[in-house]
This record gives C-alpha cells, sequence and structure tokens, in this order.
C-alpha cells in the first residue's frame, strides 16, 4: 500500500481557470471575502508575465460518493490554500467581480504598459493616459482580438514600433500558458493528516483549523445550497459583532437577503450585547454538536463528504442528511429567542460581562447543551438550572481547557444516551467531591492571575447573590463589573511593597475585592489594621469616612459578602498569610452555596 498523501503537478493558469468556470476546483470563502489589496494582484500578474513562479496551491479532492443507484460520482477539487491567488487571477485575467471587505461585488482592474512592459492597478489618470491598456482582462482572456487592440493602440500612438507592441501583447496573452503548482491530497485522509501537511507545506505559519476546513466543505457545495449556508454563518457572526453592517447585506447581497436565514437573523441590526460574540468555529460547533450528538468537527468534515462511518464508504444521502441536518442546526443557532434565552441563562447565572468568561468553549458547549435539552424536552422548567450548573461546572473543573473536541464528544454522547440528571450528578460526585471544595478549589484561589477561572466565578456569585462592593452600601459588585470598577487590594499593594512583599505575594487574588473608586483612593496604601479600625469608629460616630456605611450591622453584612473577616487583628500584617489562607476558604465556601442554588 502506497503511503504517498498527495500529488504534485504543474497546471497551466488556463487549465486552472476552466476548472474554477466549470466548477472542478471549488474556492470556498471560507470566513473571509477576498482580502487582497489590488497591488498584490498587479504583482501577480507581473510575476506571471516575468516568469517568476507563484508558488503552490494545495486542493483536498472531495471522496467519490455512491448515489443511490448505486453508481458512483467523482468529487470535485476543493482548495484549501491558494484562495486569494486563485480568485486573484479570475479577477485579472477572466474579470469576475470579488467580493471585498463590505461584502459590496468589485471589479479589480490591472492595467499594461506594453512599452514599458509594467503592470498598474486602474485608476482615472491611467484611464485617460492612452500609453496604457487599461483593463488586461479582456485581452488575455480573448474577448478583445489581438490584432484590434493593436491597431487601436497604435493608432493612439503613431510613433511606437508595431513589431515591439505585438511582441508584447503576446507576451502579455501568453500569462495564461504559464504554470502553477498544484498539490492535490488524496481524498481518504484524515483531517488531522490534511492539517498536519497543510502546516509543513505552508510557510507562513498561517494554521488552518478544523472548522476552516468545514466551512470549505460546506462553500463548495452547490448542490444543497452550500454557500448560502456558509454566508449565513459567516454574516451571523460579522453581524453579532457590528450591527450597522446589516443595510451592506441588505444591499449588496440580495439573493442572500431574501432567504429564511436572513429572515432569522434581522433581530442582530439593532443588537449590541457582546457577552457572546461567536467565531465562525464556535458556531459550527455548536451546531453541529447540538443536531449531530458528536463533538469533533472531523466527523462534521467527514459528514459533508458523505462518509458512512460503519462501512467507510461515501455516500450522497449522507451528504444530502448531514447538509440538511447542518442547516438546521444553524437556523436554532440564530434563532432570536433560543440566542436571548441563553444569554440571560448565563446573565443569571452572575457573568454579566465578557472579561468574566475565560472559557468559550464552556460557553459553546453549554449553548450546544441547551439547544439540546428544549429540542428533547421543551419546556422542562429545569434547563435553565441545568445549563447554569453545567457551564459554571466546566469553569470551575476546566473542563473545556485541554482536550475540548475529545471532552464535547464525550459529554454531548453521554447527554444523548442517559437522563441527564444521572449524568450530572455523576460528574459532580466524580468533580466536585468534598475533597474538591475544601482542598481543590482552594488549591486554584492561591493565585496571582486575575484571569483565574474560580476568581471569576466568585465574583458571578457575589453578582448573582447581590453583594455590594466593599464598603460599599449601595453600589453593587454587578455594577462595578459591568462598569469595570476598582479592583483594591484588602493588604493595599504599596503598603505590602513597602515591606519587602513580592509582586506574587501582594497580588494573590484573596487580596482582591471589588470597591468604588472613591474608596480606593481614601484608603490609598494604609495599613488594612488602620483604616479597617477607623471604618470601625465611623460606625460609632456615624462620621463617614470610607464610604458611606455608618451602621454596624450594615459594615458586618459587608465584610461578610466580600468573605473578609470581622476581626481587627485578622487585618495586621502578621497575619497577611492566615488572611489568605482563611479568606480562600470562605470564597470557596461561597462558591459552593452560590453553585447548588443555581
Amino acid at each position: 500500500m502506497s503511503s504517498q498523501k498527495y500529488s504534485v503537478n504543474q497546471h497551466l493558469i488556463e487549465t486552472l481557470l476552466s476548472w474554477v468556470k466549470t466548477g472542478e476546483i471549488a474556492i470556498p470563502e471560507i470566513q473571509r471575502p477576498f482580502v487582497w489589496d489590488a497591488t498584490k494582484v498587479r504583482d501577480l500578474m507581473d510575476s506571471l508575465y516575468q516568469g517568476f513562479p507563484v508558488g503552490y496551491i494545495i486542493a483536498w479532492r472531495n471522496p467519490t460518493v455512491k448515489l443511490k443507484d448505486g453508481s458512483l460520482a467523482e468529487g470535485k477539487k476543493v482548495l484549501i490554500d491558494g484562495q486569494q491567488r486563485v480568485t486573484a487571477l479570475t479577477a485579472a485575467i477572466a474579470g469576475q467581480q470579488v467580493v471585498n471587505q463590505d461584502y459590496q461585488q468589485v471589479k479589480i482592474r490591472i492595467a499594461f504598459h506594453p512599452l514599458e512592459e509594467r503592470f498598474e492597478v486602474a485608476n482615472p489618470a491611467i484611464t485617460r493616459d492612452k500609453s496604457w491598456l487599461p483593463d488586461i482582462a479582456p485581452i488575455i482572456s480573448g474577448e478583445q482580438k489581438i490584432h484590434k487592440v493593436g491597431k487601436e493602440y497604435l493608432s493612439l500612438n503613431p510613433d511606437v514600433n508595431e513589431d515591439l507592441l505585438y511582441d508584447r501583447l503576446g507576451k502579455l496573452c501568453d500569462i495564461v500558458k504559464k504554470q502553477i503548482g498544484l498539490i492535490e491530497l488524496i481524498p481518504d485522509l484524515d483531517i488531522e493528516v490534511v492539517t498536519e501537511i497543510f502546516i509543513r507545506i505552508n510557510s507562513k505559519g498561517v494554521v488552518l483549523s478544523q472548522a476552516d476546513f468545514a466551512m470549505s466543505k460546506i462553500a463548495a457545495n452547490e448542490e444543497f445550497d452550500g454557500n448560502t449556508l456558509r454566508k449565513a454563518v459567516d454574516y451571523f457572526c460579522h453581524l453579532a459583532i457590528a450591527p450597522e453592517f446589516y443595510p451592506h447585506i441588505e444591499n449588496n447581497d440580495a439573493d442572500f437577503a431574501k432567504t429564511d436565514y436572513f429572515k432569522a437573523m434581522r433581530w442582530l441590526r439593532n443588537e449590541n450585547d457582546d457577552l457572546y460574540d461567536p467565531s465562525y468555529s464556535d458556531m459550527l460547533r455548536v451546531a453541529f454538536t447540538s443536531k449531530f450528538n458528536r463533538g469533533r468537527l472531523s466527523d462534521l468534515v467527514g459528514l459533508l463528504s458523505g462518509r458512512n462511518f460503519e462501512t467507510r464508504t461515501y455516500e450522497k444521502h449522507i451528504e444530502e442528511t448531514s447538509f440538511r441536518t447542518l442547516s438546521e442546526g444553524v437556523s436554532e443557532f440564530i434563532n432570536e429567542t433560543h440566542f436571548k434565552r441563553f444569554l440571560m441563562i448565563i446573565r443569571s447565572a452572575g457573568f454579566v460581562d465578557k472579561s468574566m468568561i475565560r472559557s468559550t468553549n464552556a460557553v459553546n458547549f453549554a449553548y450546544a447543551l441547551y439547544l439540546k435539552l428544549k429540542r428533547d424536552l421543551g419546556n422542562n422548567p429545569n434547563i435553565e438550572s441545568w445549563v447554569r450548573r453545567w457551564f459554571v461546572m466546566s469553569l470551575l473543573t476546566g473542563r473545556y481547557s485541554g482536550s475540548p473536541e475529545s471532552q464535547f464528544d464525550k459529554d454531548i454522547k453521554a447527554v444523548h444516551d442517559q437522563e441527564f440528571t444521572d449524568v450530572l450528578a455523576a460528574i459532580e460526585a466524580a468533580e466536585l467531591s468534598e475533597a474538591f471544595w475544601q482542598v481543590g478549589l482552594v488549591q486554584n484561589l492561591t493565585t496571582s492571575s486575575v484571569n483565574a477561572p474560580a476568581l471569576h466565578v466568585f465574583w458571578s456569585a457575589q453578582v448573582n447573590l447581590g453583594d455590594k462592593g466593599f464598603l460599599s452600601k449601595d453600589i453593587s459588585v454587578r455594577d462595578m463589573l459591568i462598569h469595570h470598577g476598582d479592583i483594591h487590594h484588602v493588604f493595599p499593594k504599596n503598603f505590602l511593597k513597602k515591606k519587602g512583599f513580592a509582586k506574587g505575594k501582594y497580588n494573590q487574588v484573596a487580596n482582591y475585592v471589588y470597591v468604588q473608586q472613591e474608596v480606593n483612593i481614601k484608603v490609598g496604601d494604609k495599613a488594612p489594621d488602620k483604616y479597617i479600625q477607623e471604618v470601625f469608629e465611623q460606625c460609632d460616630t456615624k462620621k463617614a469616612k470610607y464610604g458611606v456605611i455608618t451602621d454596624m450591622a450594615d459594615f458586618e453584612t459587608n465584610l461578610a459578602d466580600n468573605c473578609l473577616p470581622l476581626e481587627l487583628e485578622a487585618y495586621d500584617l502578621d497575619n497577611y498569610e492566615a488572611f489568605l489562607q482563611a479568606r480562600r476558604e470562605r470564597m470557596a465556601e461561597k462558591i459552593r452555596r452560590y453553585y447548588f442554588a443555581l
């Protein structure tokens, strides 16, 4: 058995363009439109004219699929690297319009100066200059005959040497006879192997994800309206970040504007919520996981090719069913009610700002879980609580931080095969045991990283429970998180620095509290036992100095809400390590109570 995974051949540019025209080679738009600057198109034309090499393109042939009548249909080549070069060739030589970064159809015109053998991007000045040919596309494509072009040019430039002109025009038209390398990967490679080949060949250090491959398969499939599905994914993700982009799609992509996809995402045009702005990778992962009960995007690539995982053959009906199912998953994802209710669940767990969510994959699986449970269980009143619990559990345990695809696959299959309550109970018994709450979580809070997931879950617990900021009577932790308030060191940073403490010590997360800016400024770098003593005194005198708390009961509640000790001696410098340990334990206990109340 041969271990050769690809073939390498040189093909004429005109052959490549004919393949694009007939659909033998498919150019997926992946996520982005044509991103090359027009000057790069000009430089590509110049390289071909001069006979310089222009690199290789990589294609992966779709596997041959079995049709319902038992006959076989050979797959087309899907371009996975070199998209911009091939698009540039079709634009400059075939005169096809490209979709620019504003999703508008534009024409790139490359001009040629036959005497100077120079290419430029056409502009009004060049168009008016009779020594330039303003657009090479109709000449190279044969739409305009060379003798007519030459005759007209000579009439405008009578001093030009006729033989030299026709020699240069012939050389220009010979661009399509130049060669470009094609690396064609064999169809039955696993996507992991294809990814590895791509990384090794690609000198630019670009990494193609499995989502890119999936988008390639989607965009290249005209038979099952793949490009429309690709646009639905692309446009939704773009609109989620830039809702003002809505009229651009409406005005520049009339066909897509008529689709049900576009009607379903109409709500985004006035939406500015940025808690979850999914990428095309996130969206594919959620739609696929929730509808196919699988977690590996490589499986999606196989299914979109018609793969039968049992017989290891490729069948047309599987391809057709997979496209239909994925389309349904994308429609469920973009549904306004689903999306907003899911975000409401995440917010109700206390995650009110996107900076608090340190794992996008945790959000992705939580949304996939929500969509699946809604589909399977309808309006079961427990769904919101289950999704909240699962989301927070996955953050606390780093469930999707190692090998997320494997964990997605394992979890969605468990949820599909068993009662959800049994699955969650088993995970909680294994991952959230007494040892976790009393030792593991406390250890996770022994860090100086403000990005520690356990710290963000603690703040979410404070939001969920309505806690006020440190020394605040009315301003909540929720308000401070939303408006990016100050993080204060209970033992002030400069105070500890002056005492010789290293950064890793004074920046411990157990030393952090959210606080109003004016209180933070007032405390400054005072010794903690001094300013805490003064707060005790202001509760006696009723004269506020730090914040507005002047009642001892309010002060005690505020300290408890922030997991801080009531005893003044705990704030003595000699007790700093004991203070940190005790607060970590209180924080862990608060997170525990919050979790089981979700």
